[in-house]
């Protein structure tokens, strides 16, 4: 089989909602995708505050939290295939909603990857991608790399600018990938107490004056100077980042510029010396933000279709679906960390 029908879903951290794709993804020869149609269901204000939080919860907790999300994204995928009127797919690609991922003590952990999910949605589920790279000593992340090197191979790096930037691209020894520093979990976070979503093409940030002490204090984390592999958690968010913005009592508009030009500046040095670099994820959108990136850079910014910047990781765990379907590679070690290349995730059938 050289075509798959399949939906592919992502949640990731900066909590918009779940993204569905459908696609047709081809594997003969080089892969190549055609994007169907794509839509986000925004989480409800309860389920917001609920996943922002569930890290913190007991594991037992979060089991229970498990089963009820399972059922959510139940829903969201039958109401994604009947309202685009979907007659046919292989399977479904979900990686779920990470509530907790320390790599270093062996742990992550991804709701919404139960059995349950193939049950309810009456479809073959391919989900859980990141547990066998944790305990095969990898990060568990990231794990998109391996779709920039097969859907995106024609640009020397790839930038995503989620709830944390990571980048992704070619060496001698493999691909490499690693996660840069936070963007939209925090610029969202000050957005939100300013009563707004986020900042909208950076205006905040481009309209307020940033404080050097914090920018200063910011730049001298100790995860900058750390080699790759290396990823980032709210885990580490809360007990490294907030607290340097916590502590001075700066106001939001203050913040949101400094962390503008912080992630900036932090986002050019991952990508000197790479001639092209494609940008998607939602901070993609933040024109102040692709501004500053561009100023510092000598590398040609590359930002795609909409579609592309809003759901190509949704488009790559479909592709992640394929590969683990067909028995090949889906995690590089390269990427992660872990002892050796693997094929990873479970396959459960209704």
């Amino acid at each position: 089989m050289n075509s798959y029908s399949v939906l592919g879903l992502m949640s990731g951290t900066s909590l918009d909602g779940v993204d569905l794709v459908h696609c047709t993804i081809h594997a003969s020869g080089l892969f190549s995708f055609e994007l169907h149609t794509a839509r986000t269901y925004a989480y409800a204000p309860h389920w917001k505050l609920i996943l922002a939080h569930a890290h913190t919860w007991s594991l037992e907790k979060i089991k229970t939290l498990d089963k009820e999300y399972t059922v959510l994204l139940s829903e969201y995928i039958l109401r994604f295939i009947d309202e685009n009127q979907i007659k046919h797919i292989d399977f479904i690609a979900s990686h779920g909603h990470t509530v907790l991922h320390q790599p270093e003590n062996g742990q992550t952990y991804q709701i919404g990857n139960s059995p349950k999910l193939a049950q309810l949605t009456h479809h073959k589920v391919v989900c859980d991608f990141r547990v066998e790279d944790v305990a095969l000593g990898g990060q568990g992340a990231p794990l998109v790399p391996v779709g920039d090197r097969l859907f995106f191979g024609e640009f020397d790096a790839c930038v995503n600018l989620g709830g944390f930037a990571n980048i992704s691209f070619e060496t001698h020894y493999g691909r490499m990938a690693y996660d840069i520093c936070p963007v939209n979990k925090v610029l969202n976070f000050y957005a939100n107490k300013l009563g707004k979503e986020f900042d909208q093409s950076g205006a905040i940030a481009k309209a307020s004056v940033l404080n050097p002490e914090l920018l200063s204090q910011l730049e001298q984390l100790q995860f900058y100077s750390k080699t790759p592999p290396k990823s980032l958690g709210i885990e580490w968010l809360e007990a490294n980042f907030l607290p340097l913005l916590d502590k001075v009592g700066f106001n939001s508009e203050e913040i949101i510029a400094t962390c503008t030009h912080h992630f900036a500046y932090q986002i050019a040095k991952a990508i000197s010396g790479h001639k092209t670099v494609l940008f998607t994820g939602g901070g993609a959108f933040n024109t102040y933000l692709m501004e500053l990136i561009s100023m510092q850079s000598s590398a040609e910014i590359v930002i795609p279709s909409a579609d592309v910047i809003n759901y190509k990781e949704a488009l790559i765990f479909a592709l992640l679906g394929v590969l683990k379907v067909r028995g090949d590679v889906n995690i590089l070690s390269s990427v992660t960390g872990a002892s050796k290349d693997h094929s990873a995730g479970l396959i459960y059938c209704p």
